[in-house]
């Protein structure tokens, strides 16, 4: 697989019927290693260890409705009251990141009302936080910490 601009990271991989699989440790499965699986994996090792998220708070690949269409996220991460903190769509590193991708990040966020969005194809970053009485997002330089913010366990 392709290197990311992630730190590198250990992962477990198995090889069944001649498919690679990639040990998700949120889902606690092992899961068909595809180029956006190798990003989300990524990511996700990403926000545990240099951005020091508890497992308990990341959910992954989960299954939304938004106007009556089933849709999937990425990652998200809750705050301890239960509501969303971060969202994450995450992208094969041969797509390009566009306008594109943050409306239906956006979108995603109109249901889940999360206070910040990343964006990613594992090559490029991006990162915002809303401002939901402008309806609006503003980019940063970087998502907070989980010590910075103040959350729970």
């Amino acid at each position: 697989m392709q290197k990311l601009n992630f730190p590198t990271y250990s992962f477990r991989f198995k090889n069944n019927e001649n498919k690679i699989s990639i040990f998700d440790c949120i889902r606690k499965k092992f899961v068909v290693l595809q180029p956006e699986e190798w990003v989300r994996q990524h990511c996700v090792h990403y926000l545990i260890n240099q951005k020091k998220y508890p497992l308990s708070h990341i959910n992954v690949e989960k299954e939304l409705k938004i106007n009556g269409l089933k849709k999937r996220y990425d990652i998200v991460i809750y705050n301890s009251d239960g509501s969303i903190h971060l969202i994450v769509e995450c992208k094969a590193p041969k797509i390009k990141i566009n306008q594109n991708t943050f409306d239906q990040v956006a979108r995603y966020n109109l249901a889940l009302k999360a206070s910040f969005l990343m964006v990613t194809n594992g090559l490029n970053h991006y990162y915002c936080k809303m401002d939901f009485i402008a309806e609006k997002y503003n980019f940063l330089q970087d998502i907070p910490n989980y010590k910075i913010i103040g959350l729970k366990n």
